[in-house]
């Protein structure tokens, strides 16, 4: 007889403390799914941007702050960079090998021409992360880029443009938790 409200005892001890796990683990499980996803965090290299530095890091900046899905940072000394930015005497470009992975030329042509260089950075690092030229567009489009003219230094991306940034980052995929209800079921 003591043996078997021994075991009894033993028994409800085991499921009660399964089924407190079983729903810390739950509770726990739904708390990571509500937290926002890590930002995909991309290395730019700008040592060759030469007068351009100043605006190559605040094109990230701005990035930075229009967009939760990726972050631009500026790669460590010796770390192979996503994104390599460069200086020349040619027309503002970019070169992407894949999402998130290229070149961006910041060329002088386009600057001597009177184009703002904040708006040119922003604009060819926006190619690296997956949008394409907008042209003809207006100023409030950062991706219209030459076509609005040399008049437009709106350096910021549009409610359209960060949307597409963060969809193709994942961001946009990412829906609410499933919620778990007493008994494991999920709705």
């Amino acid at each position: 007889m003591h043996i078997r409200t021994l075991t009894g005892g033993f028994a409800a001890a085991v499921v009660v403390s399964l089924s407190l796990t079983g729903g810390q683990a739950a509770a726990a499980h739904h708390a990571a799914a509500d937290a926002p996803a890590a930002a995909r965090v991309l290395t730019y290299d700008a040592s060759g941007s030469a007068e351009f530095r100043s605006a190559v890091d605040r094109g990230a900046a701005i990035w930075n702050e229009s967009v939760d899905a990726v972050e631009l940072r500026p790669a460590a000394t010796g770390q192979r960079a996503n994104i390599r930015v460069v200086a020349d005497n040619g027309w503002p470009r970019a070169l992407t090998t894949s999402l998130g992975n290229g070149t961006v030329y910041m060329g002088r042509q386009a600057v001597d021409q009177g184009y703002n260089t904040i708006r040119i950075s922003a604009h060819e690092l926006g190619h690296i992360l997956g949008l394409p030229d907008r042209k003809p567009g207006p100023c409030s489009s950062l991706m219209s880029g030459s076509s609005a003219g040399t008049a437009c230094t709106n350096p910021y991306p549009n409610a359209a443009e960060k949307a597409e940034v963060e969809g193709n980052f994942g961001g946009a995929l990412v829906g609410p938790a499933p919620t778990v209800r007493a008994g494991g079921i999920v709705d």
